[in-house]
């Protein structure tokens, strides 16, 4: 049996440790790896596109991964099998995962049910893992029908995540004085659900009330319907407490049949496979550009110009693009 067979075979039988192999391969930058990786993806695509994706972001602190083990166990209790890439901040020297989201999902991790794979961002823009949409291939081809990326929560990563998601949910808490001060405007853009977690205790008034103000933002904002005719709901929740967790699950459930039933489901993952074309592009690029002799013999010199005033930015990268172009003819 063929190496290329191994992998197929294991990762539609829903094996753990050949799906975690599988997705090692796909985020190896290694040639040969890469060669196996685009075979494998093909064999599997075929497979895929029956789960629920849904993005997860939200400020560090307002506990994206006690949300998600909390909402993880409640599908895997009812009958769902939950796939995680919990996309990590990396290290600058190892590029590994150094937040460990795993060891904070200590119910859901127990479950068979459940996959969770810590992706280190490796510098890529957005914080979203090279990676990440491969690995979504993976998850869907063993079984998984319900896919969970939680992001960084901070630069770019909002954006990337919304673009190969179904649903995008944004986790925010309640903030004393003015609730919406610090949230970007993109996000409530970006976002098909919010829900405002630590709902607890002497915690839910100020929630429920930074829920008000939210649902207030968002029709100022957007209207009272978006433009794709859904009203994004505004809910609280307590992941330390399992409370209303459901609630919120129902309403991602809900926005992802309606997409469904309209036909833009469909159509909103066609867009996002040639969006993710032009991406791959541009990482390889960006991949290539660095690793070219003379662009690397040339760098430091040029920084070093443009540091001390001596060059101009533009001029610095007509230099780097032209060493990098091939020869006319």
């Amino acid at each position: 049996m063929s190496e290329l067979q191994d992998y197929v075979d294991g990762v539609r039988q829903g094996s753990p440790r050949w799906v975690a192999r599988a997705i090692t391969l796909v985020e190896s930058s290694r040639a040969d790896h890469r060669e196996l990786a685009q075979r494998l993806l093909v064999e599997l695509l075929p497979g895929t596109g029956k789960a629920r994706r849904v993005g997860i972001t939200g400020v560090p602190g307002v506990g994206k991964s006690t949300f998600i083990d909390s909402l993880g166990t409640h599908l895997a209790a009812t009958g769902h099998r939950v796939g995680v890439l919990a996309v990590d901040p990396s290290s600058s020297r190892s590029g590994g995962s150094i937040l460990g989201d795993k060891t904070r999902m200590t119910r859901l991790a127990g479950s068979e049910s459940a996959f969770i794979r810590p992706s280190p961002t490796a510098g890529t823009l957005g914080g979203v893992a090279t990676a990440t949409r491969e690995s979504m291939v993976v998850l869907e081809a063993a079984g998984f029908d319900v896919l969970i990326v939680e992001t960084v929560g901070v630069g770019q990563s909002e954006y990337a995540v919304a673009d190969m998601v179904d649903t995008f949910l944004f986790l925010t808490l309640a903030r004393t004085g003015d609730a919406l001060q610090g949230i970007k405007r993109g996000i409530l853009e970006l976002a098909d659900v919010i829900a405002v977690n630590k709902a607890d205790g002497g915690g839910e008034q100020d929630a429920k009330r930074a829920a008000r103000e939210l649902a207030s933002a968002l029709r100022m904002l957007r209207g009272p319907v978006g433009a794709d005719g859904w009203e994004v709901p505004v809910l609280t929740c307590s992941a330390a407490t399992d409370t209303r967790v459901d609630e919120v699950w129902a309403r991602i459930a809900e926005h992802q049949d309606r997409l469904e039933s309209a036909g833009e489901l469909h159509e909103r993952r066609r867009r996002q496979q040639v969006r993710w074309m032009w991406t791959m592009v541009t990482d390889r690029l960006r991949a290539e550009l660095k690793a070219h002799p003379e662009v690397r013999a040339m760098t430091g010199k040029l920084e070093r110009a443009v540091l001390d005033g001596e060059l101009t930015p533009a001029l610095g990268a007509d230099r780097i693009l032209d060493a990098f172009r091939p020869p006319a003819g």
